[in-house]
């Protein structure tokens, strides 16, 4: 689970928050120095008011990682389409799995909704996809990973209060240093939790006296609610509805920040592609433009935007979700999609950037600020604004 992490979280939860400014200006992507970088961190934690034992057993041993840098460098999975991830990761055999895990759980899974609020479909559906339901959790040191990624220079000051969160973890008993394993970028659990967001948000479910998000089922689950809980989730609202959208529509208007009631939708052409379309206030939202699939986003989509800010990633979870809640298979949508590489991407970030159009880093992958961008250049150039990239707008551009 990735999503921005705000600076100095240990002050949220009320524990010892870590200014390193200086720390934070020594970085090497390479690992020359780490060595007495980290102790030099390790000193700062201790002056920090964390007990000196913890910080010897979380820390001792770690060594640079040089594979964990290698990952960060590079990650390509949301390069791809909707199509091409949710064809791949919503397949047949999760959704078995997970209907099996929503009727074998019922009882806890009800314990957790009377609480929280969020449905079983929604949980099982992210437990799915960041673990497959918890086999396969990762099996890279977490206070390694997140060490190397504090010391190098991409993200420096976010990692090192990930570490300290993680070493908060250990102090506060809810894993040993050597039970951390994960994630490459120090994502812990069935359904992986940055350390900032553990602290938060874990719960002991299972009343144990441990959080304990890699082993407990009932800790991680309810955790997981918790914490959609907190992002916002309303109880019994729609998240994601599929949509038949007519071959003409403002598509300028066809956007995620915008939303609508739903009978302004329908007036303007939008019918439900299966059964009937929840009321309410939503966005239509077109995340392989006008010519893929459609939904209605209502406010609950929102939060899996801030679950993780992929939007690839997050439309996939919410329509797992959808077809554990007994929707049918997405449709085609209305013509053929063209799809451009992670290089064509990454130019027309560049381009739009040098127009003035805030696009984002050029990293070749198509997120909101990207779409937002592109939709402005489209509106600017006459083409169909509804913030997609495709040849017309490589000419355009070029």
């Amino acid at each position: 689970m990735r999503s921005s992490i705000p600076v100095l979280t240990a002050l949220a939860v009320g524990l010892p928050a870590l200014a390193t400014p200086g720390l934070a200006a020594t970085c090497s992507a390479k690992g020359d120095g780490f060595g007495p970088w980290l102790s030099g961190y390790a000193k700062t934690l201790v002056e920090a008011g964390i007990p000196a034992n913890t910080v010897q057993s979380a820390l001792s041993g770690i060594a640079f990682d040089p594979a964990v840098i290698k990952k960060d460098r590079g990650q390509g999975v949301f390069s791809q389409t909707f199509a091409e991830f949710a064809g791949r990761m919503v397949n047949k055999n999760r959704l078995t799995v997970g209907a099996q895990k929503i009727k074998t759980n019922a009882d806890l899974f009800g314990r957790i909704q009377a609480q929280y609020g969020v449905p079983p479909q929604v949980i099982v559906a992210v437990w799915g996809l960041e673990s497959d339901f918890g086999a396969n959790t990762g099996d890279f040191p977490t206070l390694q990973s997140l060490a190397t990624l504090a010391y190098d220079c991409r993200r420096p000051v976010m990692f090192q209060n990930e570490l300290l969160d993680a070493v908060q973890i250990v102090a506060r008993g809810d894993l040993s240093p050597s039970e951390m394993k994960g994630a490459w970028a120090g994502e812990l659990g069935q359904t992986q939790f940055l350390p900032s967001n553990y602290l938060r948000y874990a719960v002991d479910f299972d009343g144990d006296g441990r959080r304990n998000l890699i082993k407990s089922a009932p800790d991680v689950l309810a955790s997981t609610a918790n914490y959609l809980h907190s992002l916002g989730w309303t109880p019994g609202q729609p998240w994601l509805v599929e949509v038949d959208i007519p071959a003409e529509l403002p598509w300028d208007q066809a956007d995620l920040p915008i939303k609508k009631p739903v009978g302004e939708w329908q007036a303007m052409g939008v019918r439900a592609a299966n059964g009937s379309i929840p009321e309410g206030a939503a966005a239509l939202y077109l995340p392989m433009g006008r010519f893929g699939p459609a939904f209605l986003a209502y406010h609950n989509f929102d939060v899996y935007l801030g679950w993780n800010e992929s939007l690839v990633y997050s439309t996939t979870a919410a329509y797992f979700a959808t077809r554990l809640a007994g929707a049918p298979p997405v449709g085609a949508g209305n013509g053929k999609v063209e799809a451009l590489g992670a290089s064509d991407i990454a130019f027309i970030q560049a381009a739009l950037t040098a127009q003035g159009f805030d696009a984002g880093p050029k990293d070749g992958k198509l997120g909101q600020r990207t779409r937002e961008a592109v939709r402005g250049f489209q509106m600017k150039a006459g083409l169909p604004a509804d913030g997609w990239p495709d040849s017309a707008l490589l000419r355009a551009l070029r």
